[in-house]
């Protein structure tokens, strides 16, 4: 399996809560889980929070690769700041100037290079860099291919 990753999270707020959004992806997750075969993961641009962490099944063996503009961790800085903040943004004299002020402290934080060292990324690689490094991970995987019957899974 291979997956290019760009996976913004899942929204959050009282709709989602309503519309039973995490129990539907955490579905889809636990069933990411249950996948048994190889698997690479090109991280290319977002991967937050729960939706996230479901572009790969940490506990077997995989390899992940991200491109530089990667970007992921447990929350988008953007998203974050209004949750962490709203009562210092909404006391503030000017909101705005301060959500910038808080945006810049933090952005330093949001480096590919932090987050792939946090996230046990392989590899921070060109994008130029994806296809060889693909037909490596097929060639290296072709020989586990096994035909035969899955034994049934569990779902939630």
């Amino acid at each position: 399996m291979v997956n290019l990753v760009d996976v913004p999270g899942f929204v959050i707020g009282k709709q989602s809560e309503l519309d039973a959004t995490i129990r539907h992806g955490s579905r889809a997750l636990a069933a990411l889980y249950q996948v048994n075969l190889p698997w690479c993961a090109v991280l290319v641009r977002r991967a937050f929070g729960v939706a996230g962490a479901a572009h790969i099944n940490h506990t077997r063996l995989r390899y992940r690769y991200a491109w530089p503009s990667g970007d992921w961790g447990s929350l988008p800085v953007e998203g974050g700041i209004e949750a962490a903040y709203r009562a210092e943004l909404a006391a503030a004299k000017d909101p705005a100037a301060l959500r910038d002020e808080i945006e810049r402290r933090l952005n330093p934080y949001r480096s590919p290079f932090r987050s792939a060292e946090a996230f046990l990324v392989e590899d921070i690689i060109d994008p130029r860099e994806t296809r060889p490094l693909l037909c490596e991970f097929a060639n290296l995987a072709a020989p586990l291919r096994t035909p035969g019957v899955v034994a049934p899974a569990y779902r939630p």
